[in-house]
């Protein structure tokens, strides 16, 4: 039997108002997601890999100030810049991530060498940062994940003494995120964000830790989540995900449903994730207003999405 690919990505959840957007941003978002996505399936079309495609999705989307991850990171309560990421890949649920690390642009591309070159799966802040340079990644100064954007939300935050949570278009959960299936048949997962506007004492979210934001298992799904990372942590959303597909039989449309209408949902907590299994389905579920998605299916039109409908 003749496999075909699959692939989606997203770029973060929350109160995204067609209205708020307007016409020019809401381009430029469709025109971000069409390169990510491009880019990463013809990776699949040319029968390679998933955790490259998964990998190249995201670092696309780091590079783009548009998002937070990468050169789009928000900034901590002491104006800095922490970034997070995983990667997983399902054949042989090997894994990487890094956590808090400071100075380098592409956190995906230091995750992704944490799981081929270390013994360890998870590294984090200084650590993080000195294995990065040790492999050779270029490090950068502040000023390249700098936007005035960044500061005005930083200051508004300080302002109100609290972390940007609410469901605006300025406060967006914001994360970016891929999951694929290659011909193959092999799935991967791949998350990255820049944490939230305002955090303190080194917070980490559910972005680089397994079975929270990132999941990948062989016959069974790959997974990324968005969203308050809190919620994720809490309940494992994304290797719940994995489990009821697994043991409980559950098909992926219903279990990417439960685990962010259900789960998330009685927690009082919003965010939305994207999903693939062995069989080419996908299921993007979100409970806020929007989330910025992309898919396609090898042989289909792709799929753009931004607003509930």
């Amino acid at each position: 039997m003749e496999r075909k690919f699959a692939i989606a990505i997203h770029g973060g959840a929350g109160s995204i108002l067609k209205e708020t957007l307007g016409p020019t941003l809401e381009g430029e978002y469709k025109n971000s997601l069409e390169n990510s996505l491009v880019a990463a399936s013809n990776i699949l079309n040319k029968g390679g890999k998933a955790i490259d495609a998964v990998e190249l999705a995201v670092e696309i989307m780091e590079n783009d100030p548009l998002f937070n991850a990468g050169k789009g990171s928000v900034m901590t309560h002491d104006g800095e810049f922490e970034l997070d990421a995983s990667i997983m890949d399902g054949r042989n649920r090997m894994a990487g991530a890094v956590c808090g690390i400071r100075n380098i642009p592409n956190p995906i591309k230091v995750a992704r060498m944490v799981m081929t070159h270390s013994e360890h799966v998870l590294l984090s802040g200084k650590g993080a940062r000195r294995f990065a340079e040790k492999m050779g990644f270029e490090r950068v100064e502040p000023d390249y994940f700098f936007t005035l954007e960044r500061a005005k939300q930083l200051k508004a935050a300080r302002k109100r003494d609290k972390i940007l949570l609410d469901h605006s278009h300025d406060e967006k959960h914001g994360t970016v995120g891929a999951v694929a299936l290659d011909m193959n048949g092999d799935l991967a997962a791949a998350t990255s964000t820049g944490g939230l506007t305002n955090k303190k004492f080194g917070r980490v979210g559910d972005s680089p830790l397994l079975g929270a934001g990132t999941w990948a298992e062989n016959k069974v799904c790959a997974v990324s989540c968005t969203g308050q990372g809190e919620a994720f942590i809490r309940s494992a959303t994304a290797y719940e995900l994995a489990a009821r597909i697994k043991f409980a039989g559950l098909n992926l449309e219903n279990a990417a449903y439960l685990a962010i209408h259900e789960t998330i949902n009685s927690l009082g907590l919003s965010g939305g994730l994207i999903a693939v299994d062995g069989f080419g389905n996908i299921a993007m579920p979100f409970n806020t207003i929007g989330m910025y998605r992309a898919s396609l299916k090898q042989g289909e039109k792709p799929f753009i999405g931004m607003f509930k409908n």
